[in-house]
């Protein structure tokens, strides 16, 4: 599923996206130098690159990047975050339209902006610039519920003040998403623990990042802020809590069909 202003949706919240989304883990690259060959001669195009958080994880393992991304604000946030990289490239472009040269790329690597991604699009948009033997990398970053009850809470909160936060939730990748991308079953998947250690105002930083979260003004804003404080007043240690994730990772080649 895409939404028609997806595009733009983050453009009054990249302040808060630099600062306090979580990152991708380092196992993230020995998942794929293991299993896909990853060597620091590989370009990557990295599709809906945003703020460069999993563009810096291949920059650092000395790789060529393009970020392609098509929010202005977004882009220039990723652009002046990875200014110390000369490997990086900004590009403005899509999942569907990159811009992007034939057959010039190794590994296509998305990160949370898959779900906006009109699918038959961008699949086509991935197979014609991958090169023949190109893999294509899913990564996402998602609260560990289970046994977690800050990040239950935190999904309790999302659940009744988020704006559209069903709509968005229901778009994230499922494995049948994945496998109709992918052609089949020819993919595999991986997971990581991943953490954030947030202060307050990291975790309400971390909340006005999403795209779905009421922003001042709005009614639902002054009772989920409120909510947030007493779930972090119950749950902080020495004045912090820490934010437990899975980082999925899905990879594997584009087949016909």
């Amino acid at each position: 599923m895409t939404f028609a202003d997806a595009k733009q949706r983050f453009s009054n919240r990249v302040a808060d996206y630099v600062r306090y989304r979580p990152g991708y883990p380092p196992a993230v690259l020995d998942l794929l130098r293991a299993e896909c060959s990853l060597r620091p001669g590989h370009v990557i195009a990295d599709i809906g690159s945003g703020t460069g958080l999993l563009s810096e994880l291949f920059l650092k393992n000395g790789n060529r990047v393009y970020g392609v991304e098509p929010n202005a604000e977004m882009r220039q946030a990723g652009e002046e975050y990875l200014a110390s990289y000369d490997g990086f490239s900004s590009v403005e472009g899509s999942a569907e339209s990159t811009t992007l040269g034939d057959s010039g790329i190794d590994f296509i690597t998305a990160g949370q902006a898959f779900h906006w991604f009109e699918p038959s699009a961008a699949r086509s948009e991935f197979a014609r610039i991958l090169k023949p033997s190109g893999w294509v990398v899913v990564a996402w970053n998602d609260r560990r519920m289970e046994e977690k009850n800050l990040t239950r809470e935190y999904e309790e909160l999302l659940e009744r003040f988020g704006i559209d936060y069903k709509r968005v939730k229901d778009a994230y990748p499922e494995v049948d998403h994945i496998r109709s991308f992918f052609g089949g079953d020819h993919f595999h998947f991986r997971d990581f623990p991943n953490e954030q250690v947030l202060d307050w105002d990291g975790l309400r930083g971390r909340l006005r990042s999403s795209s779905f979260a009421p922003t001042e003004g709005h009614p639902n804003y002054a009772p989920m802020v409120a909510e947030l404080d007493r779930i972090f007043h119950t749950h902080q240690e020495d004045g912090r809590v820490r934010m437990e994730y899975f980082t999925g990772v899905y990879f594997g080649r584009l087949m016909e069909g």
